[in-house]
């Protein structure tokens, strides 16, 4: 098969809807891609810098806490409250962007890239941040080259914090030799592991060990900004993969040239192409198609633009029927997109709606946000989330939504039959149809269409 524009907007975008305005072809879809990112303007998530105050704030306070202050312990709840908002207000404003971008395939991208860069928020204070991880790290990057969002990802806040590479001292530095303190592989693993040359990499403990040593050094300053200290970093020169990087002083540019191998790598290649084809794709995703997105990232030096543009002109990507099951989030926020609800509307629902209409279905459907179970991220086989609690908390949601959120932000819902074409276009099968014209009642309709099948599809 070849680009449908309907498929594509199912497929490799957030869906269709009202507004909903399908492309004619590749090229169109990807120069959507190119252009001015909307709507990171219209609902805006703030970057680590405009938080590194509240950061210092939280340090200070639970230090006072400890001390026995019962005043600080007030400001820390108020500061608490204060973060438990803002990740309410980022939840909302990224679920808007799903419902409202003209560009959809940039929020999946964003979402793809988040996963395969997985990082939690462990503590109160650093709990709403991940948001903002992928503002700085990822957003900024879905278009560039791979080693540019590999660097960024790996040396960001959040994820030195998520993976204590903070705590690492190299062996042999002076840090190591005076504090007594050791070296950490957490980061080393996962970089090599998830985010690079795969779990089968060709890669070794002692890749693990020497890369932690290179990579040792990442800290905080006194402003709270990341930095890199040479009294942290193991002296002399480390061997990744057989090749060897730094001399006798630790510096930053050979951690980056290291991480630039590391992009680039065959094994690399295949790792990112096996992952955006199952993500996008199938769960068993056709090998021709693999071959093809490898070799346009391994040509290209990782140029992630000419990736996507291997998998969209591929005929595998093309194939029906509909296989991959939409995981909680990406099912909901698909949605409130057919449904016509506006980024506007999202964004303009208080802190318990949200909480009660969405946050709370979805963890009951599998997907706790932005509490993944691992720095392997969420799972992508359907398996994972058709179980029957989630299938039944996904069915209860449908028929819930066009009576409680949805009608408290539109009011009259759409005829069912339209509702159906809306949804899933020339993909609404006799099924679907037929459900939505037996129904007795508009909101009992809109609830089967979103139970479907075909729409928990894509």
């Amino acid at each position: 098969m070849s680009f449908d524009p309907e498929l594509a907007e199912i497929r490799f975008g957030t869906g269709l809807g009202p507004a909903a305005r399908p492309v004619a072809d590749a090229g169109a879809m990807l120069d959507r891609l190119n252009r001015q990112d909307d709507a990171a303007r219209k609902f805006e998530i703030s970057g680590f810098d405009a938080q590194i105050a509240d950061m210092r704030e939280a340090r200070l306070i639970s230090k006072q806490v400890r001390q026995g202050s019962e005043a600080a312990k007030e400001q820390q709840q108020n500061l608490r409250n204060k973060m438990r908002q803002l990740q309410a207000e980022w939840f909302a404003a990224t679920i808007a962007r799903f419902s409202d971008s003209p560009d959809g395939m940039r929020e999946r991208l964003t979402r793809f890239w988040a996963d395969h860069f997985t990082i939690v928020g462990r503590r109160p204070a650093t709990r709403p941040l991940a948001a903002i991880f992928v503002e700085d790290a990822i957003r900024p990057n879905l278009t560039g080259r791979f080693g540019d969002m590999l660097k960024a990802a790996a040396t960001h806040a959040m994820m030195l914090d998520y993976l204590d590479q903070f705590q690492s001292v190299g062996e042999g530095s002076v840090v190591a030799e005076n504090q007594g303190k050791g070296l950490n592989e957490n980061l080393s693993r996962e970089i090599l592991e998830l985010h690079t040359l795969g779990v089968d990499g060709p890669y070794d403990q002692s890749d693990v060990r020497e890369f932690a040593n290179l990579l040792a050094g990442f800290t905080y300053d006194q402003e709270g900004n990341v930095t890199y200290k040479p009294r942290r970093g193991s002296p002399g020169a480390e061997t990744i993969l057989g090749r060897s990087y730094g001399a006798k002083r630790p510096r930053l540019k050979d951690v980056h040239a290291a991480l630039d191998d590391l992009a680039t790598h065959p094994a690399t290649a295949h790792h990112i192409a096996t992952k955006l084809a199952v993500h996008f794709v199938s769960d068993q995703p056709d090998p021709a198609l693999v071959a093809h997105m490898e070799a346009a990232f391994s040509t290209s030096n990782g140029n992630l633009m000419t990736v996507y543009a291997a998998m969209l002109e591929h005929p595998a990507s093309w194939d029906l029927p509909l296989r991959k099951v939409k995981q909680p989030f990406d099912y909901m926020a698909s949605s409130l997109r057919a449904l016509g609800t506006s980024g506007k509307e999202i964004s303009g629902l208080k802190q318990r709606d949200l909480r009660a209409g969405l946050a709370n279905p979805m963890a009951l459907m599998g997907q706790v946000w932005e509490r993944p179970p691992g720095p392997d991220g969420w799972a992508e086989d359907g398996a994972h989330w058709i179980t029957p609690q989630g299938l039944a908390a996904r069915i209860q949601w449908a028929l819930t939504v066009p009576l409680s959120l949805q009608q408290k932000l539109r009011g009259e819902l759409p005829d069912p039959r339209d509702f159906a074409r809306t949804a899933l276009g020339g993909l609404a099968d006799d099924q679907v149809l037929l459900a939505a014209q037996a129904a007795e009642t508009r909101w009992e309709g809109v609830g089967l269409v979103l139970s479907a099948p075909a729409f928990q599809r894509r």
